[in-house]
């Protein structure tokens, strides 16, 4: 996952996945989400994000329980 704040266009965008964006819907003024030609989620657009959101908000960011260890260990073992 990577996340990125472009500050001149104040657009934050968090992708999942690197690949190609396929399809790109509107879910809502200024949200956008990205697919990839199967139809997977690989990112999620906030436009404007500072009238939304504050900055300490966007950068507040926290990676607690992201993966259940259980996964983690089938993965690295």
């Amino acid at each position: 996952m990577k996340i990125e704040y472009d500050r001149n266009a104040d657009a934050l965008y968090i992708r999942l996945q690197e690949k190609n964006v396929a399809q790109t819907i509107e879910i809502n003024e200024g949200l956008n989400i990205d697919f990839d030609d199967q139809g997977r989620l690989i990112g999620l657009e906030v436009l404007d994000a500072t009238e939304s959101y504050g900055l300490t908000d966007i950068f507040n960011i926290s990676t607690k329980n992201l993966f259940p260890r259980e996964k983690l260990i089938r993965q690295t073992g």
